[in-house]
C-alpha cells in the first residue's frame, strides 16, 4: 500500500484488487464504488488519487462501476498519519460534498443518490474509520441509505499516550 500511496507505483492496484477479490459484496442489486477524494493540492502533489486508482482496479475485478465524481473534497485537510484518533474526525468534518451521483447509475444521468443503490467507499486504509464515516455522512445526507466501506489494509493505532 505505501508503494501506491508513496511510491507512485499506481500499477500495483490490479493486485491489490485482485487479493480483494473475495471481498466483493453479493450481487443483490445496483452498486458503485465511490472512491475517497483527495484535496486538489494533495492530488497535484502525488499525481493520482490511490482511492481511485484501487476503485477502478476493482471494478474490473468486480464488474461494479465507479463513480469517482459522486464525492468532493469541500477543502484541505491536514494529513491524518501524525493526528490522534479523537482529532481525525474532528480534521475531517465537513470534508466532503456530494458531486455527481446518478440514480440509475448511468453514465452522463446526474439528478442525484438513489436509495436503492448501494454505495461502497474505496480508501487505501482503515485506521480509526473518520475518514469513511465522513464519506458516508455526506452519502447519507443525500439520501444515499445503502453505504459499505472497503480499504485494502488496517492500519494500527498508534499509542499516543
Amino acid at each position: 500500500m505505501h508503494g501506491l500511496k508513496y511510491g507512485r507505483l499506481p500499477r500495483i492496484a490490479d493486485d491489490l484488487a485482485a487479493a480483494m477479490l473475495p471481498l466483493r459484496p453479493q450481487a443483490d442489486g445496483a452498486s458503485v464504488l465511490i472512491p475517497i477524494p483527495l484535496a486538489p493540492k494533495r492530488l497535484r502533489e502525488r499525481g493520482y488519487n490511490q482511492s481511485e486508482v484501487l476503485a477502478r482496479a476493482l471494478a474490473r475485478e468486480w464488474r461494479i462501476p465507479v463513480r469517482a465524481d459522486a464525492l468532493v473534497r469541500t477543502r484541505e485537510t491536514p494529513t491524518q498519519t501524525a493526528l490522534t484518533p479523537d482529532t481525525r474526525l474532528a480534521n475531517v468534518a465537513g470534508a466532503f460534498a456530494t458531486g455527481a451521483v446518478s440514480d440509475r447509475l448511468t453514465p452522463g444521468r446526474r439528478p442525484g443518490v438513489s436509495r436503492d443503490a448501494r454505495y461502497i467507499l474505496v480508501d487505501d486504509v482503515f485506521t480509526t474509520g473518520a475518514t469513511l464515516a465522513e464519506a458516508a455522512r455526506a452519502l447519507a445526507q443525500a439520501g444515499a441509505t445503502r453505504i459499505a466501506g472497503v480499504t485494502f489494509a488496517r492500519a494500527a493505532i498508534p499509542d499516543f499516550t
